[in-house]
């Protein structure tokens, strides 16, 4: 071994060829170094493009998880009126004809979701079949203003919009929107031409939710508790947290997998993007107004009962005459359709003039989803055109 050392002569270990004087490591046989340069610069690489990704995730997740913009309207339009609960959006693009008013729904979340973006847009769909002069609630936070607020308010403010629209309109009511939609046709059943309900708890107790078996499971103490905790409102912080309870895996585990795999596909993105800026923005609610639906509307379901007092008459579902077009969603765990369709138990209108369909979705798809604004909601605009005039 030591003449081995002495003299260089080459030695075989493990096959690789070794001199003596590579015992500097910087002098190594040309094909390791490049072997070892070459397999040590692809994890180099491999670990700038992970970084570079972490840091795109983060750069999302910091825009839609924190900052938490207010969400925007996809579509063109100005503001009708500005009241204390709501503004009135008109997205009319002329005509004489009658207005389709839009109801969106009430629950801590922003009502741009009736108009999502251009493609999923119930806005643009009314439009795009025919439907010149288009209107939506936009609803807005509560304030100390108005946390005393209650049910008759809304109705109140409502009747105003439809005054401003000539008098007589086409409600199409979304979700808890459609529910008020429903009271105030029975409230001022001469000033509704045709009702559409969409995903709206009616019949609260129908139906295998999740959203009764809170309502009822939960006395109203825990409720009065969120809203003293509000200071007098309802947090819409709140509401997104029960949202998210219904799918926690989905909502603080799946979605950001999803986006963090997907963070290269700049279409993805942005549908997240979009999707989760609405999702995570908040309105908070009045407290009394918040109490009161709880109690009377989903632990009591006093409407569907006809026993719910609105601006001073009991308010009866039989006092609808008009059409009525029911759409439930064949997915939807937050507003079962069974509690959309057993209105027409006790509606007052004629059951040629009701109709019942179902859509392929789940809740907020009714109204932002591609399916159900391609394959219902043309069927719905040729329903309204059917019963309107001008």
């Amino acid at each position: 071994m030591i003449k081995a050392i002495k003299t260089g002569e080459e030695r075989e270990i493990k096959g690789v060829s070794r001199f003596t004087e590579n015992g500097n490591p910087f002098v190594l046989p040309p094909v390791i170094y490049t072997d070892y340069i070459k397999k040590n610069t692809e994890v180099t690489k491999e670990n700038i493009e992970a970084l570079r990704d972490y840091l795109k995730f983060l750069k999302v997740f910091e825009k839609t998880q924190i900052e938490r913009p207010e969400p925007a309207w996809a579509t063109k339009n100005s503001i009708r009126i500005d009241l204390h609960t709501l503004k009135l959006r008109d997205f009319s693009r002329g005509g004489n004809g009658i207005y389709t008013l839009i109801i969106p729904p009430y629950a801590g979340h922003a009502s741009a979701i009736v108009d999502f973006n251009t493609k999923q847009s119930l806005v643009e769909t009314l439009i795009g079949n025919g439907i010149k002069n288009v209107c939506s609630i936009d609803w807005k936070s509560a304030t100390e203003e108005i946390k005393y607020y209650n049910i008759n308010n809304y109705l109140s403010e409502l009747d105003i919009c439809v005054d401003e629209l000539g008098g007589r309109v086409n409600l199409a009511g979304m979700c808890q929107g459609g529910w008020l939609g429903a009271m105030y046709a029975a409230r001022f059943p001469d000033k509704v031409n045709t009702l559409i309900l969409g995903g709206a708890p009616i019949d609260t107790d129908a139906g295998d939710g999740t959203i009764i078996e809170y309502a009822h499971r939960f006395p109203m103490e825990f409720f009065e508790g969120l809203v003293a905790i509000g200071g007098g409102v309802l947090k819409g912080d709140f509401m997104l947290d029960g949202f998210k309870s219904l799918h926690p895996n989905e909502q603080y585990i799946g979605k950001y997998v999803a986006l963090y795999e997907r963070i290269n596909n700049p279409a993805y993105v942005k549908r997240f993007e979009i999707f989760e800026r609405w999702y995570e923005y908040t309105i908070d609610l009045p407290g009394k107004w918040y109490l009161q639906v709880v109690k009377e509307l989903f632990k009591e379901n006093r409407f569907f009962k006809g026993e719910f007092i609105g601006l001073g008459k009991k308010l009866s579902l039989g006092d609808i005459k008009c059409p009525v077009y029911l759409l439930g969603g064949e997915r939807d765990d937050i507003t079962p359709k069974e509690q959309v369709f057993n209105a027409e138990k006790h509606l007052g209108t004629d059951k040629s003039e009701i109709v019942k369909d179902t859509a392929n979705g789940g809740h907020i798809g009714l109204f932002m989803g591609l399916k159900p604004l391609g394959e219902n909601w043309p069927k719905i605009v040729k329903w309204i055109k059917a019963h309107s005039t001008g």
